[in-house]
């Protein structure tokens, strides 16, 4: 499994503003500076990430984004969603985890394996917030 550089540069931005949390907003060009990440894609992982609730934008002088709320109640796995859509290590599983794409799901032996990865995966970026991390 390869974490999508979605992810990667959406979590940097996730922990910079946790490094920020309760100073106020800010800018996706302070980001982008302090990260390297190129300002355009910032801004559609910014995008992202205000639709899915996690941060929001303030508008005007002075203005810029911040979480939505503390540090402690984001998990990287509420980042990755966001960003990625669902946690799946092979094509056997769509979005929804009772759906399987699998031609021959009946007769698969490794099925499991990779379901119990794919828990036990989830349940890591679950339990690991921002809070942690900063």
């Amino acid at each position: 499994m390869r974490i999508s550089s979605k992810s990667k540069y959406g979590l940097r931005a996730m922990v910079e503003l946790s490094k920020e949390y309760g100073k106020g907003p800010v800018s996706a060009k302070t980001i982008s500076e302090s990260e390297g990440i190129p300002i355009s894609y910032l801004e559609h992982l910014l995008a992202k990430l205000r639709r899915a609730g996690l941060i929001k934008s303030v508008r005007g002088p002075g203005g810029g984004f911040e979480l939505a709320m503390i540090p402690d109640d984001i998990s990287v796995l509420s980042i990755v969603r966001a960003l990625d859509g669902p946690v799946l290590l092979c094509d056997c599983f769509e979005e929804s985890e009772v759906k399987l794409t699998c031609d021959n799901p009946d007769s698969c032996s490794i099925r499991v394996l990779w379901e119990k990865l794919r828990v036990e995966i989830e349940d890591a970026l679950e339990a690991t917030t921002l809070a942690y991390i900063v």
